[in-house]
């Protein structure tokens, strides 16, 4: 990790409690933020990608698969798609962190093993090196973009310290019809996002029955085809929220019924409401 962000952890605990996120630039699969939090940060939620993250500054606790744990400044937090989790400051002080953020397909191909399951951490804290020098890489210097060599490069990198530090756990090696099935419903949820999807739509664009495509989906992705399409029409109400359209405007043509709607969607995913997060975002106090 570089020092730039130093100065600015330092200045937010010098002018007193105040949380923000510093959302880094993006790219399809991969999102990066930076963010500070001087007590209560984050009720539980989960996220349909792997969070890989380092604690900058202070004690940063939050619970996990039915047990508390805290990371300091230097660990590495690896958490596993779909699993709920929360966050906290462990002390006075807060806590400062950076986060990113990259869809289990991405790891998949990184890995060159399709068939294999996801790598998977019992322990989400972690102080292994190679996963320290994959994860400080990708977080580096995330005011700007990540170029196509480079971001190759480092998803590599981090696949394969996840893969060394975790392994994968001892499931069936996954099938030709599953992998078929997932991507095909992952291509119409993609592009379909922001309608009604109902079960008999992917049955007819897959060609199996519901509970089938249901198990193949949360093999290949690790998570469900529901919770896989709230993911995108969230992803698309954060860049309108984002860029300053009004909560009810984004949930409407994120395809969410209605203003709440999206609401409990949006702390169900992040942990927070989406006004908190638009404000912290903007740099406003919360």
């Amino acid at each position: 990790m570089n020092d730039t962000a130093r100065p600015r952890l330092e200045r937010s605990c010098a002018t007193g409690p105040r949380d923000w996120i510093r959302v880094a630039p993006s790219r399809p699969g991969f999102e990066r933020i930076e963010a500070w939090f001087a007590g209560h940060a984050f009720d539980p939620h989960r996220h349909d990608t792997y969070a890989v993250g380092m604690t900058l500054r202070g004690v940063q606790c939050f619970d996990y698969r039915g047990a508390a744990a805290a990371s300091l400044a230097g660990h590495v937090i690896v958490l596993h798609p779909d699993e709920v989790h929360d966050g906290r400051a462990g002390s006075a002080e807060g806590f400062g962190y950076r986060m990113l953020y990259v869809e289990p397909a991405i790891v998949r191909e990184a890995l060159g093993d399709d068939r294999a399951a996801l790598p998977f951490l019992a322990d989400p804290v972690s102080t292994d090196p190679r996963l320290a020098r994959a994860a400080g890489r990708a977080l580096d210097a995330i005011d700007a973009p990540v170029e196509d060599l480079d971001f190759d490069g480092l998803i590599h990198d981090l696949a394969r310290a996840l893969a060394a530090a975790g392994g994968s756990a001892k499931r069936p090696a996954l099938t030709a019809v599953c992998l078929r099935a997932a991507r095909t419903a992952r291509d119409y949820l993609d592009a379909n996002f922001d309608r009604a999807v109902g079960s008999q739509a992917l049955e007819a664009v897959t060609g199996i029955g519901r509970y089938a495509l249901a198990r193949h989906f949360r093999a290949v992705y690790a998570t469900s085809p529901y919770r896989y399409l709230t993911m995108r029409r969230l992803d698309r109400a954060r860049a309108l929220i984002g860029s300053g359209t009004s909560l009810a405007e984004a949930a409407a043509e994120a395809g969410f019924a209605d203003q709440s709607h999206m609401t409990r969607q949006f702390r169900k995913a992040y942990g927070l409401p989406p006004g908190r997060w638009a404000a912290m975002v903007a740099g406003q106090p919360t």
